[in-house]
């Protein structure tokens, strides 16, 4: 359901706790114990693991809690903090440390709401803002250390359908000046969240079709460029969904196509616009991840009906590569299918080698592998960009060891046959980039290197 990398270069995975017992046992004596849980009061199996890229192997962890949709990300330290989930999670906030032998710790109150299908950022000052979830019209923070209420939200309330709600997981984003771009539905805001203000309200996407849960779309920051410009550009593209009522038809068994559109616009404009792209194939629940070379990954989903329990038709087996910086006519690429369906609670995410490992899929209430029509998927599988061909092996550069990071001009400097010394520009603001670790790649006529870890503080 959820996949994170971590420092360490290992990705912590978790699901949801009351389907049943798994088959990973926890260590001896690690057990959940939950007298409220239909499917097994005392648990001492894992629902949570720890996958080590480099060697492939698994590391069974303790979750408390059912993190079942869920939110969280990474903090400055590269710790991961996890909020909410359902019923005795929904007000819990989990911390996992990136070490040999770290496990979930978990806070029973730590929220000031209950937090279901809410989205998470981190923010310049380290804290993370928690957006939503399920009935939540508003905003927190954690940790509680600056401010330890929530603050009302009336978008949000704005933004749901009765019944259906399609605003739930609101895609957001920090802006360059600072603010937050919030998207849930078919529109946005720029939210003030220091003084909880909105200072911007955008169009709605032509044509008002739902891009949220569970009319679920994706959404990226696109990569910023010019950082030292006086003023610098940020654009955001929304991707797939479903149209409106495609829900409620679906709970009907009728599966409506998904939206075939992206839409693009660029937050920082005075007078910004959306302006829509076809895209060669229908998606709804599709996931996507910024390359290091700039471009956009579309994975996973289905062509049509919506996101929820058994209400997603015509897997998408082909990812599709998006180029922003192509004609507006020629920015998508139908990439290699998969034979698995990575339809409801499936995800990806980018390695530091380059490839983006995707896993997931259980469509079902419970977990169902025989007699469904999309078994539940308990396999990874990793996905090969492009620029990982041998035959671009000549073109790949190397990092050979880490290189300082300077303010300033960016600097090429041969230091050797076909070695090179490069200074480059780290953000000047925390607003464009916020302390954390970050992977940093040298890319060679479109062909990056493997990333390194680097900590901006």
């Amino acid at each position: 359901m959820h996949m994170q990398l971590l420092k360490n270069d290992r990705v912590v995975m978790y699901d949801r706790t009351d389907f049943g017992p798994s088959t990973l046992p926890l260590a001896s004596g690690k057990c959940h114990n939950d007298p409220t849980n239909t499917a097994v009061q005392v648990d001492c199996t894992a629902h949570s693991v720890e996958y080590d890229v480099l060697s492939n192997k698994f590391r069974a962890l303790t979750v408390q809690s059912n993190v079942w949709c869920s939110s969280g990300g990474v903090m400055p330290d590269g710790k991961l903090v996890q909020t909410g989930g359902f019923s005795e999670g929904e007000l819990r906030v989990r911390v996992f440390s990136p070490c040999e032998s770290c496990d979930w710790h978990e806070t029973p109150n730590g929220l000031a709401a209950k937090r279901w299908y809410a989205t998470n950022h981190v923010l310049p000052d380290g804290r993370q803002i928690v957006v939503g979830g399920r009935e939540q019209f508003n905003y927190e923070f954690v940790p509680k250390n600056i401010a330890a209420d929530t603050f009302k939200l009336h978008f949000l309330s704005e933004t749901n359908e009765r019944g259906v709600e399609n605003n739930l997981y609101p895609f957001v984003f920090l802006n360059v000046d600072g603010n937050l771009f919030i998207f849930a539905n078919n529109r946005a805001i720029l939210l003030d969240y220091v003084n909880n203000k909105v200072v911007k309200t955008y169009p709605k996407i032509p044509g008002g079709e739902p891009r949220s849960y569970p009319s679920t779309g994706s959404a990226v920051l696109l990569p910023l460029k010019n950082l030292t410009a006086a003023t610098i550009q940020a654009e955001v593209l929304v991707c797939g969904g479903a149209p409106k009522g495609s829900f409620v038809q679906a709970l009907q068994g009728k599966f409506v196509k998904a939206l075939n559109t992206c839409a693009r616009i660029s937050i920082t404009d005075p007078k910004p616009k959306w302006v829509l792209e076809t895209m060669p194939l229908a998606r709804v629940m599709g996931d996507m991840v910024l390359l290091p070379n700039g471009k956009v990954l579309v994975i996973n989903g289905a062509r049509s009906g919506s996101a929820g329990w058994d209400l997603g038709r015509d897997p998408v087996l082909n990812p599709v590569l998006y180029m922003p910086d192509n004609e507006i006519e020629s920015r998508f690429k139908i990439l290699n299918p998969t034979k698995i369906p990575r339809m409801y609670h499936s995800t990806a995410v980018l390695l530091r080698d380059g490839r983006v490992l995707v896993g997931g899929s259980n469509p079902h209430a419970y977990y169902n592998f025989t007699g469904v029509l999309y078994p539940t998927e308990l396999s990874l599988e990793a996905f090969y960009p492009g620029y990982l061909d041998a035959k671009f092996n000549n073109l790949r550069p190397t990092i050979v060891a880490p290189k300082l990071l300077v303010l300033g001009n960016d600097k090429v400097m041969a230091s050797g046959k076909s070695t090179y010394e490069i200074e480059v520009m780290t953000p000047g603001s925390g607003n464009l980039a916020p302390a954390g670790f970050y992977l940093l790649f040298v890319v060679h006529q479109d062909i990056p290197s493997q990333g390194i870890w680097v900590h901006l503080k």
